[in-house]
């Protein structure tokens, strides 16, 4: 059975941040304004914190190396605001990727298992970095509290690891009214996300053709890709979006970027060598 973030546990982390954290965040609620990079900083360090010491994560030094030069090329291109980037590998084989605000970027094993070129992965995690650099969660927060709707903090920050999880209190009309929000926020991201790996010297078809790998294991192994498809709704038209975008690009250009490499063929290898985290006991 898959370990789910405790979301309790997060409140609780929370209301440890101390009162400073909890003062600029109770300010911006009353605003409604979207928080500014120190404050967005702040709070995703303090979630980033929750999350790993809930989720089973991979700490092999040549895999957290191998995903950080790599995220790292396309965040450095692209970001305006100096952010610190953190790149972790998510020890679960379901197909799961999310970014929590200030620079955090997380990717399921399962999905890394599941590509067969660099640049399938260099499009997730483009995609992802494009939710930090146009601050999707912190422009959400800032609307949700002019709706005047209770989503908790840990949802609204990384919306992927609360999905589905029982027990939480989310509201369903929440989550319903936010639900084409989040799909604009998702094109936005795949088009962002096609710019910046295109910049970062890499081929940027990488991100329709894991488009396709995904909607394939949906028909085999709908369970697997549950995670993935709550908060990354994959249609043909998400498709046919990346592909329009990649169809601006000079194709001389497209022809000189880079598909894969050997290092990441063997960082491949070097995951699949690694022993999983065992599932929690059931008591």
């Amino acid at each position: 059975m898959a370990r789910r973030l405790d979301v309790g546990s997060v409140r609780r982390g929370w209301a440890r941040a101390g009162r400073g954290l909890l003062a600029a965040g109770m300010l911006a609620a009353l605003t409604a304004c979207v928080p500014g990079t120190a404050q967005e900083v702040a709070m995703g360090n303090q979630y980033a914190q929750q999350i790993e010491q809930q989720l089973p994560m991979v700490r092999d030094l040549e895999v957290v190396r191998y995903i950080n030069v790599l995220g790292d090329s396309i965040a450095r291109v692209v970001d305006d605001r100096s952010l610190t980037w953190r790149f972790n590998v998510v020890d679960q084989s379901e197909i799961n990727a999310f970014a929590v605000p200030g620079g955090h970027i997380y990717v399921n094993r399962g999905l890394i298992e599941r590509t067969t070129t660099m640049s399938e992965l260099a499009g997730v995690i483009g995609h992802e970095i494009a939710h930090v650099t146009q601050r999707h969660s912190m422009k959400q927060m800032a609307a949700a509290q002019r709706a005047n709707i209770g989503l908790n903090v840990g949802c609204i920050l990384a919306p992927s690891v609360c999905q589905g999880a029982a027990g939480t209190g989310i509201s369903v009309l929440a989550q319903a009214g936010f639900a084409k929000f989040s799909r604009d926020d998702e094109t936005d991201a795949d088009k962002y996300g096609v710019t910046y790996v295109t910049r970062s010297g890499i081929d940027p078809r990488g991100m329709p053709s894991m488009f396709r790998i995904l909607l394939r294991e949906r028909e085999r192994n709908p369970s697997g890709v549950e995670a993935w498809f709550a908060s990354h709704p994959v249609e043909e038209s998400r498709i046919r979006t990346a592909e329009d975008e990649i169809a601006k690009i000079d194709p001389v250009v497209i022809r000189s970027l880079t598909r894969d490499t050997r290092s990441f063929q063997n960082f491949k290898t070097r995951l699949a060598s690694l022993p999983r985290t065992p599932a929690p006991t059931r008591r």
